[in-house]
């Protein structure tokens, strides 16, 4: 099992999102560069038996089956009686379900000095329910060949679920999350064993210039915003159990939540998943209004480090998830920093200069403006040429903007690979859980392309120049020249 302590501080949502390195250059994750705490708990399969054997060999060649790319996804939705909201897709490609539960429970949520308090709950989760032991929770997944899973970020948490259709396994995999969901524990003992990890894995990432200049350009572009803070040793280890309830309490609810389905089931059997997985949910308390998102610190932050690079980051909050630039700024970006080798940052550090081996950018919508980062790590003797370089290139495409080639090679690029997006049902789960949650059309997907393909050079243009302005940028440099 993947611990708590080693996720902190990572990005984990995918879909719907517009060029962070990571992914295949023209899909992002979705959230959330730095601001992201924790990535999924994936518990290992255990093997007891060749009936359980046979179930869990069968769980794996399924989970490897990519679905047929497909357009015009029929996504139903609706409202569980509980107040959830829903979406799903019926898919009966392969005999697998996959299942997601979001709460309107991520780290802005935490209160101030808690930072961490939201993936801890979420992976708190499975730890312990009415009745169950860890073990014995961890077992019973492991006797229906299922994978349980956690997430969580700055806007979001969720539970996700993926097992055999069948009847007998099904039913047993979503009793247990509903179980979990509805009934934790959160053993003392395991809080405390969890907190360790996460605060050793928290004191080792203080000590890696990335992890350093991660949580130092948060707090740069967000200030005292609740996006602005990073878990911490000293939040971490102020975490009680008390703390842990209270949060969950508060805000693990059914009319906070939102459930996402796709796979080998009917309408009706959606509908009663949905409110077996969310009847039995807390209340919940009407969430706090949070402050608008306001002007990054725009005084530079050199930080010394013996490392023998520097790790550079610039940018500011962009865009906010459902913003009306967002197609625009998914073109631009592509253009600017998103599109790999045949980005103008790329091109300009990297292939003309050898200043960098990569340079990337990306936009990263939230509930509130996410941010839209620039990063590179380059020799320290270079750093600052290589800073002053990319502040260039970007000032420069900002005021003029793209070429209409550069705008076509782009847009053709992003056209063609979209079916890369909805390929399998992880990435259509993923989706349809943005989609939810942001309360973005049902024909997002459908209309995806040909909101790309209808954006121009006037609308890239406009578009950096509301919500790029360089002369705003926080800059943050770790193992700065001295």
């Amino acid at each position: 099992m993947q611990t708590l302590g080693k996720t902190l501080n990572m990005p984990l949502y995918r879909g719907l999102s517009n060029g962070r390195p990571e992914s295949n250059r023209s899909d992002a994750k979705a959230t959330l560069g730095p601001c992201g705490l924790f990535q999924c708990f994936l518990r290992p399969f255990r093997v007891a038996g060749s009936a359980r054997l046979s179930r869990q060999v069968l769980a794996l060649v399924v989970v490897a089956v990519a679905l047929p790319a497909q357009a015009g996804l029929a996504i139903q939705s609706w409202t569980a009686k509980s107040g959830t909201r829903v979406l799903f897709v019926e898919s009966r490609s392969i005999p697998m379900l996959d299942v997601a539960v979001d709460f309107d429970a991520g780290g802005r949520r935490a209160p101030a000095g808690k930072a961490g308090l939201a993936g801890l709950t979420n992976g708190m989760l499975a730890l312990g329910s009415t009745g169950l032991t860890e073990s014995q929770i961890a077992d019973q997944f492991a006797d229906t060949g299922a994978q349980r899973g956690a997430r969580a970020d700055q806007d979001r948490s969720a539970i996700t679920l993926r097992t055999l259709s069948s009847s007998a396994e099904r039913e047993a995999a979503l009793a247990l999350l509903a179980t979990l969901l509805q009934n934790p524990s959160f053993p003392e003992e395991a809080l405390n064993r969890e907190k360790a990890r996460a605060i050793a894995g928290l004191k080792e990432a203080e000590t890696r210039p990335a992890a350093i200049a991660d949580r130092a350009f948060s707090r740069a572009i967000y200030r005292s915003h609740p996006y602005g803070a990073s878990a911490s040793a000293e939040s971490v280890a102020s975490i009680s159990r008390a703390d842990i309830v209270a949060f969950y309490q508060a805000n693990f609810s059914a009319g906070s939540a939102v459930v996402s389905m796709i796979g080998d089931i009917s309408r009706s059997q959606a509908e009663a998943i949905a409110e077996q997985l969310t009847a039995g949910l807390p209340a919940g308390v009407a969430p706090a209004v949070l402050p608008p998102v306001g002007v990054p610190d725009p005084s530079p932050i050199r930080i010394a480090h013996p490392a023998t690079q520097s790790h550079i980051l610039l940018g500011m909050p962009a865009m906010a998830r459902g913003d009306a630039d967002f197609f625009a700024l998914t073109v631009g970006n592509y253009i600017l920093g998103g599109g790999g080798f045949v980005s103008r940052l790329m091109n300009e550090v990297r292939e003309k200069r050898g200043l960098a081996y990569s340079v990337y950018s990306y936009f990263a919508p939230l509930k509130e403006a996410g941010p839209f980062q620039i990063g590179l790590q380059t020799r320290k003797e270079q750093a600052n040429e290589a800073l002053k370089l990319v502040q260039g290139v970007v000032a420069d495409y900002v005021a003029k903007g793209p070429t209409a080639a550069e705008l076509k090679a782009a847009k053709d690029n992003l056209a063609g690979g979209f079916a890369l997006r909805i390929d399998n049902s992880r990435k259509i789960l993923d989706n349809l859980a943005v989609i939810g949650f942001y309360g973005l059309p049902l024909d997002y997907l459908d209309q995806w392309v040909a909101n790309v393909e209808r954006v121009s050079l006037a609308d890239v243009k406009s578009a950096l120049a509301r919500r790029v302005k360089p002369a705003e940028f926080a800059v943050v440099m770790v193992g700065a020249p001295e």
